[in-house]
């Protein structure tokens, strides 16, 4: 008993004296570095992603900056109530008009063409391949559906201008060679990929349990993917929808090549006019000196294309808000 007493009291000390030697307080202090090293990488991650996440923020500021500062100078010589309801678009004559309503007509007739061929082509596309092809036909189809939407506009202008137009002049031989079904039917053709590809994900996301229930009730497949998935993808849907539309409205060289650039105040698709963004590029490319009213007509009509693809956004916003279902 007395040898075990004095083998403890002879080690208690050794291990009161442990951490004055400084052996247990180095790795505390390697550590404390690593740790404060750590925090020191992770907050340079963390300001690198939020200045890499504010470009985009700074450049629509800047945008809108550009836009409604130009603006402004342009509406102190021109009146916003002229602006809104002339029905002429002349800005470059002697006797100058400044009518909105003659390029908008162009910008929304071409793009109810365009919608009328991307919509229910885009969305039986979308059907086909989330319900009905294999996955080896998926697999080969999408890609080549998404690469139809990488070719440049300026092609899809020619195709138009001399392969659309002479065929639609021969069903229509009253058709001009320059028109808005031509221009419009080819930017249908150029919006699908993005119309039925963003369809086809969200009808995908739907949960597989909703087309067995249908499936166990005796349901088809074309009514399951018309019945059941649809709606519970419709969220997704409008905003494919809503994409589509903002890339119609925004869509500027195949107007600027196939439509014919004419300011004209008409909602017949075969009849040649101008479109809000055909005369932006017209104008960019002329001579006319900066600041003059000519040139600030850009920067106006500019402002109300961004005005309008915002309406759009924000009714697409509304939609995804109002049918969107959690699983």
């Amino acid at each position: 008993m007395a040898i075990s007493m004095s083998a403890g009291a002879g080690t208690e000390p050794a291990a009161r004296g442990a951490p004055r030697d400084g052996t247990a307080i180095a790795p505390r202090r390697r550590d404390m570095k690593r740790k404060r090293s750590r925090v020191v990488r992770e907050r340079v991650i963390e300001a690198m992603l939020f200045l890499a996440a504010s470009v985009s923020v700074l450049t629509t500021a800047g945008i809108v900056w550009v836009l409604v500062s130009e603006s402004v100078t342009f509406f102190r010589h021109v009146p916003l109530w002229d602006f809104l309801t002339d029905t002429q678009w002349t800005p470059l004559f002697d006797d100058a008009h400044f009518g909105i309503v003659v390029l908008l007509s162009g910008t929304l007739t071409s793009s109810l063409v365009a919608l009328a061929v991307a919509i229910p082509l885009g969305t039986i596309i979308a059907i086909y391949l989330s319900e009905f092809a294999s996955h080896r036909v998926r697999e080969v189809a999408k890609p080549m559906l998404e690469l139809l939407g990488g070719v440049p506009t300026i092609i899809y202008g020619y195709f138009a201008l001399l392969f659309v137009t002479p065929l639609l002049q021969a069903l229509i031989p009253s058709l001009p060679g320059f028109s808005l079904l031509s221009a419009g039917l080819v930017m249908g053709v150029m919006i699908i990929p993005y119309v039925s590809s963003i369809s086809e994900d969200a009808m995908r996301a739907v949960p597989m349990a909703l087309r067995e229930g249908a499936y166990a009730m005796g349901s088809t497949r074309l009514q399951v993917a018309v019945r059941v998935v649809m709606p519970a993808a419709f969220s997704g849907i409008a905003a494919a929808y809503i994409l589509g539309i903002s890339r119609a409205v925004g869509e500027t060289m195949i107007l600027a090549v196939a439509a014919g650039m004419q300011p004209n105040l008409t909602m017949n698709p075969l009849e040649p006019a101008a479109t809000i963004t055909a005369y932006i590029v017209q104008v960019a490319l002329g001579d006319l000196p900066h600041g003059s009213i000519g040139y600030q007509t850009i920067f106006a009509a500019g402002l109300t294309l961004l005005l309008l693809t915002l309406v759009f956004n924000i009714l697409g916003f509304w939609l995804r808000r109002r049918f969107r279902e959690v699983y």
